[in-house]
């Protein structure tokens, strides 16, 4: 099928090649030209067939709200627009009920997957009418991992983006439990090679998980973690987990503790937050802060 793809970034340009290797056609459109097929979005859509599909791959908030706006008069109805990026769910209710006025469908996908979905495929969350969902079903197929698992029609519009949500929340957690874990065996004399302790836990025990390995990796390239600066960013999903949860009356102790400990770390030189900057590194290519100046 022919797809049109809106963001080339880290995720987005990794997505693109990952639908041609799948035998698909991708017309991608970015503001860096020197990545870009074409050079506006009245350009990509009229490359494309129709009922054509269209994939957004901006960041958040006015970014996407921009690229929906100029679609929604770019379009014909029967389109369909995929956000793709990290949106809140709420955002996605509003955005399917703009396009549904020209006709438009509109699907929300949370994508997780990071620098290694090109290879490993990319963990699907989607949310929309099953119409809607029918006609992007060839680039799911072509984006999941191999395998019975990796994608799922979540419900509604807004249920892919509130799925990764969630899933991003309880990740905050795990990520906080392996870090104070690491600072502890770090802080006691008896222990001597706390990346071993680690590398023995990736088989047999109960724990192990590809964040393990990650940690792993991350305490091969600099065992003590001696080089990053112990400060975390939060990508707004952990946050919108706690509201979420406050609005609903569900307990989340150890998201929200993990979220303020990110907020802590801002504060000082936290040691834990090495191991989450190392992590979240290792997964999603994020940015690090070295201590060298």
């Amino acid at each position: 099928m022919e797809l049109g793809l809106i963001g080339l970034g880290k995720m987005g340009g990794n997505m693109r090649e990952r639908i041609r290797r799948a035998g698909h056609t991708v017309v991608g459109f970015d503001h860096n030209a020197e990545i870009a097929d074409v050079h506006s979005l009245g350009e990509l859509v009229e490359s494309l067939s129709g009922p054509r599909v269209v994939w957004v791959m901006v960041p958040a908030g006015d970014a996407t709200q921009a690229t929906i706006d100029e679609l929604a008069t770019l379009l014909s109805p029967g389109d369909v627009v995929v956000d793709g990026g990290n949106s809140r769910w709420t955002d996605d209710e509003a955005h399917a009920a703009q396009l549904a006025e020209r006709g438009i469908g509109f699907v929300d996908c949370g994508v997780s997957g990071g620098v290694w979905g090109l290879e490993n495929g990319y963990a699907l969350m989607y949310g929309g009418d099953a119409a809607d969902v029918a006609k992007v079903q060839p680039v799911f197929d072509a984006l999941k991992p191999e395998g019975e698992f990796g994608a799922v029609h979540a419900g509604k519009v807004g249920a892919g983006h509130f799925a990764k949500m969630v899933h991003n929340g309880i990740e905050y957690a795990m990520m906080q439990a392996f870090a104070e874990g690491w600072e502890l065996l770090e802080a006691v004399d008896s222990v001597t090679d706390v990346r071993e302790v680690f590398r023995s836990w990736q088989e047999g025990t109960v724990i192990r998980s590809w964040l393990l390995d990650l940690a792993v990796r991350a305490l091969d390239d600099d065992e003590h973690l001696a080089s990053l600066r112990g400060f975390a960013q939060d990508s707004g999903e952990g946050r919108w987990t706690v509201e979420a949860a406050i609005d609903h009356a569900v307990p989340l102790p150890a998201i929200t503790a993990s979220l303020f400990a990110r907020f802590a770390s801002r504060q000082d030189d936290a040691p834990q937050m090495k191991m989450i900057a190392a992590l979240r590194n290792q997964f999603g290519g994020h940015a690090v802060e070295s201590t060298q100046k």
